[in-house]
């Protein structure tokens, strides 16, 4: 009788020093207010001068003569040209990089097969290489002077200088974009779902469409958020293979460059507030789908696990 009753009261006492141990564990794991004050300062310093300033000052620049020059410069028709050519550009790379991105991520996080180390090599190839040389591979290609540039011209096919040239310079750069967020999603969620679907009698379209979609949709959605932004402000490789020509083959960063050259500053600003408004947007719509991310994550553990962690 008095050893359950000396256990009951180490029990108690041990659950009664429960929180005090919980207190001083974080404080032993908490950083010194000193370096979060320190970290914190840094942290901000940083984007007031990486981000705010150079902000505030394309803006200032581009209403710098008033609303009327600021509208009078994004009317100009060499300027809607290069919106619509951006929009088009983005609205077909977008797309295709998609697809690609979610077949690439699918066939590597749930399949093993040999030259998986190669095809993941290759989605990293434009992290790699400069934008400017991809974009002289396209000249490689179908210059004049390319392998394939004689048959081109024989069969009066423009791909350089050209909408296609633009086209195939923005997929090539930002294609890895959606695969690289899907990949590793992919590979942390497993293949149980999908093999309990299929033990079912589900065909694998409709796996994809009921098991795999829904688990992936948030990562897929930050995946086209980065690729849509990189596909309208990418400027080294559409510079290559675009050949600058006014109205024509010139997107929005193309346009701004232009405009800086000839020393016209009010309407270089004004196109480059365009931009920079779209990246206000992108770093807006990835913060909500960040947000949602780590919110279905914890719904997903759980309160306790959640309690826990």
């Amino acid at each position: 009788m008095s050893s359950t009753v000396t256990i009951d009261a180490g029990l108690v006492s041990t659950k009664a020093e429960l929180p005090k141990r919980r207190v001083a564990l974080a404080r032993a794991t908490e950083d010194p207010l000193w370096v979060r004050i320190a970290l914190t300062t840094i942290a901000l310093a940083f984007l007031v001068l990486f981000l705010i300033i150079p902000l505030a000052a394309v803006f200032t620049e581009a209403l710098r003569k008033g609303w009327d020059v600021y509208l009078s410069a994004i009317v100009e028709p060499d300027a809607i040209s290069a919106i619509k050519l951006t929009l088009l550009a983005a609205a077909i790379a977008v797309p295709l990089n998609l697809v690609f991105g979610v077949a690439a991520s699918w066939a590597i996080a749930k399949f093993e097969f040999r030259g998986k180390n190669i095809l993941l090599t290759l989605i990293d190839l434009p992290f790699s290489v400069s934008p400017v040389i991809s974009g002289l591979i396209y000249v490689l290609l179908f210059g004049a002077q390319g392998w394939l540039g004689g048959w081109l011209q024989e069969h009066d096919i423009k791909i350089l200088f050209a909408v296609p040239g633009i086209v195939l310079a923005t997929i090539f750069v930002t294609f890895p974009f959606v695969a690289r967020e899907l990949i590793p999603l992919m590979q942390t969620q497993g293949n149980e779902e999908e093999e309990a679907a299929l033990v079912l009698g589900a065909s694998g379209w409709r796996t994809f469409w009921h098991v795999t979609l829904p688990n992936i949709r948030w990562g897929l959605l930050y995946g086209v958020i980065l690729c849509n932004a990189r596909a309208m402000g990418e400027f080294g490789a559409v510079s290559v293979v675009s050949g600058h020509i006014r109205g024509q083959t010139n997107t929005i960063p193309l346009q701004v460059e232009i405009l800086y050259n000839e020393y016209n500053f009010a309407a270089a600003f004004a196109v480059a507030s365009l931009l920079a408004m779209l990246a206000l947007v992108t770093l807006g719509l990835k913060s909500i789908v960040e947000w949602r991310i780590a919110r279905e994550s914890a719904d997903s553990r759980g309160p306790d696990q959640e309690h826990k962690s």
